[in-house]
């Protein structure tokens, strides 16, 4: 929902205090992938961060997805740092998964997506093995992102202009979106309870797409006059924002009304850079930040019901330009400093935090800063939402700050993964993961071994009692 504007929490948001991060709260020395797509982010979770890495042997970013840390082991990161590395060509997006932290989707250049499960203490090893591969599309993948409520629920977009939604606990595609997009696809997103999808497009227009049904319920047409990429998000049930270029190449934000898209509520128009602008909204405040590939600034609106709609608020600006940003679950800040806000700034070889919070003395807990927020929980089973009930994240209080509980597995049908042939690692870091692989052949083939020998004496002493 959109907050409603008052003077007092626009004054608010308005004196914001910014902390970069230093050297010793920066994640130093993970060189980061340089062939992303212009929509991609770098997700975090309240447990853990991910980036993409670029193996120093080769000319491009090889096919490695995320390498999961804990947000406290800060500073210089070791180069063999065990990596996620089971594709086969570069990877294109990565989106931990909101109900479970230790659950992450890779979508890859190799036209596959792997879902990966992180133990609770890390990696101590690279690990080759996802849970699950899903294959369908036919060119490379290039946006994933999970159902807010709905649980296993994973929606991938590729390059062959097709937007598919997986189960990921039976590891079949259940929604085949082929013939909504004519071109590329350049985002997606969910609204607040996953029952419907916002989409740009390449053909310059922004759909509004009903997944279950396969059906489009209304389309904006060249909501930025520019060639350069879109991107759409939802603000409210009835409201939707968008970036993108005017003819003369100047950085616009717009908000729609989806009961009459003739024109928009509002469009600004922001700046003459080229990269294109990513936003993030946060539904609690009513604030979205805007950071594009290539700049060095962080801008801030209040998005409310009232004329202009999206008032600018201020801007956060540095020496180093960005090449990705992630951001923090509201569950994942602390409450106790007043933080809002937590941003991961990647550079080239580091990933630098930029923390906002609210400057205020009082040590209690600002009920007017942090309402319940989105929990870890879903709301629904894939099949209760695959079957046409909706519901809304089921909410959780961050009075005493969010404890992480125990992670729970994620549960994929066994005949998911039956006949699949393991994939040896690609790391040469130890050695550990291939020799792993081997002797667990090794063991396959003593039991089986073990077997034929034990029928072959039970026969050898029937023919003998026959005999006798």
């Amino acid at each position: 929902m959109i907050c409603s504007c008052t003077s007092s929490m626009t004054f608010t948001w308005r004196k914001l205090a910014i902390l970069p991060g230093t050297f010793t709260r920066c994640y130093s020395k993970s060189r980061t992938s340089i062939r992303r797509q212009e929509t991609d982010t770098e997700p975090h979770s309240p447990r853990r961060r991910a980036s993409l890495t670029e193996t120093p042997s080769l000319t491009h970013r090889t096919a490695v997805p995320p390498s999961p840390t804990q947000h406290s082991q800060t500073g210089r990161l070791d180069k063999s740092q065990p990596l996620v590395c089971g594709h086969t060509a570069p990877v294109l997006d990565i989106d931990w998964c909101p109900h479970n932290d230790n659950v992450i989707a890779s979508g890859s250049e190799d036209c596959s997506v792997m879902v990966w499960e992180i133990p609770d203490g890390g990696l101590t090893r690279s690990l080759s093995e996802p849970i699950v591969t899903l294959e369908g599309h036919t060119k490379r993948v290039g946006i994933v992102t999970w159902h807010p409520t709905a649980q296993n629920i994973l929606l991938s977009a590729g390059c062959d202009n097709v937007v598919l939604i997986w189960d990921v606990g039976i590891g079949q595609s259940v929604i085949s979106l082929e013939d909504t997009h004519p071109d590329l696809i350049y985002s997606v997103a969910w609204n607040w309870d996953g029952s419907l999808i916002c989409t740009s497009c390449k053909d310059k227009k922004i759909r509004v797409i009903e997944p279950r049904a396969g059906t489009i319920i209304t389309e904006i047409e060249k909501p930025h006059e520019g060639s350069r990429p879109v991107r759409v998000i939802f603000v409210s049930d009835d409201k939707i924002l968008s970036t993108g270029f005017s003819r003369m190449s100047e950085r616009q934000v717009a908000l729609w009304d989806l009961k009459s898209l003739e024109e928009p509520l509002t469009l600004q128009e922001l700046d003459t850079s080229s990269g294109v602008l990513i936003p993030f909204y946060d539904p609690d405040t009513g604030i979205v930040y805007l950071g594009g590939k290539g700049d060095s600034s962080i801008k801030y609106f209040e998005v409310t019901d009232e004329a202009p709609y999206v008032h600018f608020l201020s801007q956060y600006g540095s020496k180093e330009s960005q090449r990705g940003m992630g951001y923090m679950p509201k569950r994942g800040l602390e409450v106790n400093k007043c933080e809002i806000a937590r941003f991961y700034k990647l550079h080239e070889r580091k990933c630098e935090p930029i923390i906002m919070t609210v400057p205020r003395k009082s040590d209690l807990f600002q009920e007017d800063l942090y309402p319940d927020a989105v929990g870890p929980d879903p709301a629904l089973t894939a099949e209760e939402w695959l079957g046409g009930k909706n519901a809304g994240p089921i909410l959780i209080s961050l009075r005493d700050g969010y404890v992480p509980s125990k992670s729970r597995e994620l549960k994929v049908t066994k005949n998911v993964l039956s006949g699949r042939v393991p994939k040896r690692s690609h790391s040469s870091n130890d050695g550990k993961g291939s020799t792993d692989l081997v002797m667990e052949q090794l063991l396959e083939d003593i039991k089986q071994l073990k077997a034929t020998v034990s029928a072959q004496e039970k026969r050898i002493a029937q023919l003998e009692r026959a005999a006798n």
